[in-house]
């Protein structure tokens, strides 16, 4: 098995990531890694005033934008907003990145979340992992099967609840304090959903609340920090050889245990 320094954040829409996980992915950036961010579908339902095709255009730029912040490569989405289902074609397309990008750390979304893109996403990626290996599973397009260790964790949902609005609560929570405006960086950089949610919701509500999330997870480490973002780890069978928790051994002591 290898002990690649690569590290892949797999969202279902662009701008997830920046809001969920973008501050770890910016630290593993720092770390050594090479980072890479994945969004499932390619945002085309965020918008009131563009065309299909438009915002489809608007929103990859973005997301190659945000991940330069950091110096991360965006793979763009493969499938329409509200078409991310769990079935086979659109697996095999999402294990062909898996396989495609080799990653060692994966950061995801959480399998309970309010909404269904974001809890399919979850899914796909788990089983795109996991059928890393695998040469009878056919990807589209084909890439070969890989054999590295995958170390695995779950971002928290939106409000630390589930959609039954049961709570979820992380089993450790990264100090991303350093790295806030970086991650309101990349944030900013989806301009076209800060434009739409500006009008809707208010000026930097969007930004606003990104940095409210990750004060009260801050607040919930032993240890409190200003900023945090809050994760659990995916258990290693299937995915690695060795029950390892790599994200803590790589951040150290940014990261604390719940």
């Amino acid at each position: 098995m290898s002990d690649s320094k690569i590290a892949l954040a797999i969202a279902a829409h662009p701008d997830d990531v920046e809001f969920m996980m973008a501050g770890t992915l910016a630290l593993l950036a720092d770390a050594g890694y090479e980072c890479h961010i994945f969004t499932v579908a390619n945002g085309n339902c965020g918008t009131a005033v563009h065309s299909n095709d438009e915002i489809i255009r608007i929103r990859a730029a973005e997301g190659h934008s945000a991940a330069s912040v950091i110096g991360a490569t965006y793979h763009e989405g493969v499938v329409n907003d509200l078409e991310i289902f769990y079935e086979p074609e659109t697996l095999r397309r999402v294990t062909a990145v898996i396989r495609e990008i080799k990653p060692q750390i994966v950061l995801t979304q959480s399998p309970q979340d309010y909404m269904e893109d974001h809890q399919n996403a979850c899914r796909l990626a788990v089983t795109a992992c996991f059928s890393r290996g695998m040469r009878n599973w056919v990807t589209h397009p084909w890439v070969e099967p890989t054999m590295q260790d995958v170390y695995l964790y779950h971002a928290q949902p939106y409000g630390n609840m589930g959609p039954l609005r049961e709570p979820i609560l992380p089993s450790m929570v990264v100090d991303i304090t350093e790295k806030i405006e970086v991650k309101e960086e990349m944030l900013r950089r989806h301009a076209s959903q800060k434009e739409w949610l500006d009008v809707s919701q208010g000026k930097d509500a969007y930004l606003v609340s990104m940095r409210e999330l990750c004060a009260a997870m801050g607040q919930l480490a032993p240890r409190k920090v200003p900023y945090g973002e809050g994760f659990r780890q995916h258990l290693h069978v299937g995915l690695s050889a060795k029950d390892r928790d790599i994200l803590s051994e790589v951040l150290g002591d940014r990261v604390q245990k719940l």
